[in-house]
This record gives structure tokens, C-alpha cells and sequence, in this order.
């Protein structure tokens, strides 16, 4: 008997494991093997041990092309209300501070998610995450951000936690207490940087809410000080880093979060040469998120160049939130890095699985096809790998594999 719980022929296979000059690690006339969850074997079909594929059911992929399942590397999917009222208001000649000063902006975010419950933040987040799902996404990674106060930081955790009890998806989640200022601290951040420190990191962590800590350093966020400070609380409680780093302005937080062995620095537009280097010789992962870039109108391109230079690995992602990127198409994010960053289909692919896996300290469990990983991949209606990034709201997805186990898919013929 095989010790193979399903095999996919007839595909050709994009592995994105690193493999000579093929930016995909493409095989041509491939096949997948999955067995308790993980990929036991993938190759040339011609290399395959027919022997054990006896008796195993047997899905044709008719020739698609199969990608490792994709992977959004940075949301805030999670949160009450929306924001609609106020982009339309902006549209009509509204300021910011106008907004603002009318209870709008990241104030009504905060009162409305402050008053949801947890089911209700679950409600809320499932239809983004199922948009999600759709286009091949297996897993999330699901920020707070939003609560600004310890209850409703959880309350957030403890929604995306639950996510995956309603939809095919692993998530990871990541605290982001330090995101804003709440109202009741205005004019006081450095006395919300300690509730930060000294009472909602330790909270988190002990109740193992969060697989990570963020912070937003930025002339509208924290100060380099300040984000320091939340670098080190979690240090003290083993968790790891990333970073809302040089969005706006260059205030030197992309050398702080690689300073800390950061998982990753965030936005990057204004990211100097010196953050650059730093973030290669730490290995942290830059992640763009041309979803803002294009919300906001902003002109400050990321420097794709300087990052490849310097061998910086580069995500991407859809950075879903209310205010600033209500996008839930990681496909569109990816024909949006390229259109407006530059950045090329193979680059892109590989910013939404392998360099993404790596954004989440996951890059041995996921983000490429090679025996041992998760058997989380996605079946493709597409001529070429390329094609992914191409299209601009259109979804070529036939199937979705997550753990082994078809979850997403049309038309798919199958044999015992």
C-alpha cells in the first residue's frame, strides 16, 4: 500500500525553489504526491515511482500550472466599521483634518472596533479573507491595530485567531499596539508606549495571542525612541519583530527593525541606502504594499533598484485595512507592484510565497514546493507564471489546495 494520500499530474509546476537561472524552478511535465498534510514528493512526472502511486487517487491538472500556495504577508483585515463615508467625502473636497476633526479617520475606526465584539469582528473579516481564499491565498497574516487599548488588541487577536475555524487559511497574527495614538493619550505617548510595554505586550504574549510585534514609526506614529521601546518588550517575551518603517519620511526605522533582527520593515518608500544595507546584513525582508501607495496617490516609489542591489528578498502584500488600502485582491496587488513599482511577474510571485514565507518566519513550512512543506498550493488557468501579475481583476484560480485537501475548485477530473 502507498504511503501517498493523493498525487497531482499533468501540471506544470512553478516550485519557486531557487533553481539555476529559472526564476520559477519550473518543471514542465510535473507531479505532486501529498501524505498527512505535506508534500512528499514533486518532479518531473517522467521521474516518478509509478509503484507508489498505486491505488492513490489521482487529480489531473490538465496541464495548469501549480504555484505554492499564495501567501498576504501583511493585513488589517480584522477591524469594525468602515470608512467609505469618508473617502467619498474626500472625493468630494473634504481635507484629512477636516475628516478628522468630525470624529472620522483612524478615530472612527478605533470607537467602532472598540465596540464590536469578537463574533463580530470574526462576521466582519470573513468575507475579506474568503475574497482572499479565492485567488489562492492559504495563509494571512492578520495585525491589531485597531483597539488601542488592551481589551480590544485581544479582542482583535482573539478574531483573526478564530478565522481559520471558518475558512481553509492558517493565519499569523501580530500585536500593533504601537499603531496610533488613542484619544484618551493625546498629547501623553510616551505614557501609551508604556501601556504598550508595560501592560498589553505582556498580555499578549502570556496569553500566546500573537505570533509577532509591530509598531508604526513614522512623524504621524512613534519616534525611533519610542519604537525601541516596543523592540525591546518584546524581545523580553521572545517575540519577534516587524516594522511600519519610512512610509512618509526617512526616520532611520528600517536600521532599527534589522538592528533587532526584524522579520521584515514595511511600506519602505523613503528608505535611504544606509536602511537598505542594513536590512541585507540582517536578512530582514522588505515588504511593499502598492495597495497604499495607489489609495493615497503617493508619488515616493520604493526603491526596487537599491533592494535588488544590495540582495534585500522583497513581499508583497495587499496591507487590507479601512483607511488607507480597502483591497482584498492579492492579484491586483501584484499587477500594481508591477505597473507601479516596476517590479517584474517572477519578483512579484515570489514577493506573495517564498520572500512573503519569509516575512513570517515561515520560510520552512511554506512559500515554495519542495518535499517536507505544507501541501498548501494553487491550480492555475494561465498560459505562464507570469500571467499572474497581468491581468487586473481577474481571477485565472481553478483550485485551491490547503494541507493536502482540495478546498477551492472548479472542474477538476479525478481517479481512485
Amino acid at each position: 500500500m502507498s504511503a501517498w494520500d493523493s498525487l497531482w499530474t499533468n501540471a506544470r509546476i512553478a516550485t519557486m525553489a531557487p533553481a539555476g537561472e529559472d526564476p520559477y524552478g519550473a518543471v514542465a511535465d510535473g507531479a505532486i504526491a501529498v501524505a498527512g498534510g505535506a508534500i512528499a514528493w514533486v518532479g518531473p512526472a517522467a521521474e516518478l515511482e509509478r509503484s507508489r502511486a498505486e491505488g492513490v487517487p489521482v487529480h489531473d491538472a490538465d496541464g495548469g500550472w501549480i504555484t505554492p500556495g499564495l501567501i498576504d504577508c501583511h493585513t488589517h483585515v480584522v477591524y469594525g466599521g468602515n470608512r467609505a463615508a469618508e473617502f467619498e467625502q474626500r472625493l468630494n473636497g473634504a481635507t484629512y483634518e477636516e475628516i478628522a476633526r468630525a470624529g472620522g479617520g483612524i478615530v472612527s475606526t478605533v470607537r467602532a472596533t472598540r465596540q464590536a465584539s469578537v463574533d463580530a469582528l470574526v462576521e466582519s473579516a470573513v468575507p475579506r479573507v474568503r475574497s482572499l481564499l479565492r485567488e489562492g491565498v492559504t495563509t494571512i497574516e492578520i495585525k491589531s491595530g485597531y483597539g488601542l487599548d488592551t481589551a480590544t488588541e485581544r479582542r482583535m487577536l482573539q478574531a483573526a485567531r478564530r478565522i481559520p475555524d471558518r475558512l481553509p487559511v492558517d493565519v499569523a497574527t501580530t500585536f500593533l499596539g504601537a499603531h496610533a495614538l488613542p484619544p484618551e493619550y493625546a498629547g501623553n505617548a510616551d505614557g501609551y508606549i508604556d501601556l504598550v510595554c508595560g501592560e498589553m505586550i505582556p498580555a499578549v504574549a502570556e496569553a500566546g495571542e500573537a505570533d509577532a510585534v509591530d509598531a508604526f514609526c513614522e512623524s504621524i506614529g512613534f519616534t525611533r525612541a519610542q519604537t525601541e521601546r516596543v523592540f525591546r518588550a518584546a524581545h523580553d517575551h521572545r517575540l519577534p519583530v516587524k516594522l511600519h518603517a519610512e512610509q512618509l519620511s526617512d526616520l532611520g526605522g528600517a536600521a532599527l527593525v534589522a538592528e533587532y533582527d526584524g522579520l521584515s520593515a514595511d511600506h519602505l518608500e523613503y528608505v535611504g541606502e544606509h536602511g537598505v544595507r542594513a536590512l541585507a546584513r540582517a536578512g530582514t525582508v522588505a515588504v511593499v504594499l502598492p495597495g497604499a501607495f495607489y489609495f493615497l496617490r503617493e508619488t515616493q516609489v520604493p526603491p526596487i533598484d537599491l533592494f535588488r542591489r544590495h540582495g534585500v528578498p522583497i513581499a508583497l502584500a495587499t496591507d487590507c485595512n479601512p483607511g488607507s488600502s480597502p483591497v482584498t485582491s492579492l492579484l491586483l496587488s501584484m499587477n500594481m507592484a508591477c505597473t507601479l513599482f516596476r517590479m517584474t511577474p517572477a519578483e512579484a510571485l515570489a514577493g506573495v510565497t517564498r520572500d512573503a514565507a519569509r516575512a513570517l518566519g515561515l520560510e520552512d513550512r511554506i512559500g515554495t514546493l519542495e518535499a517536507g512543506k505544507a501541501a498548501d498550493f494553487a491550480l492555475w488557468n494561465i498560459g505562464s507564471p507570469g500571467e499572474l501579475a497581468y491581468p487586473a481583476g481577474f481571477n485565472p484560480c481553478r483550485a485551491v489546495v490547503k494541507g493536502g485537501v482540495l478546498v477551492e475548485g472548479r472542474g477538476l477530473s479525478s481517479t481512485a
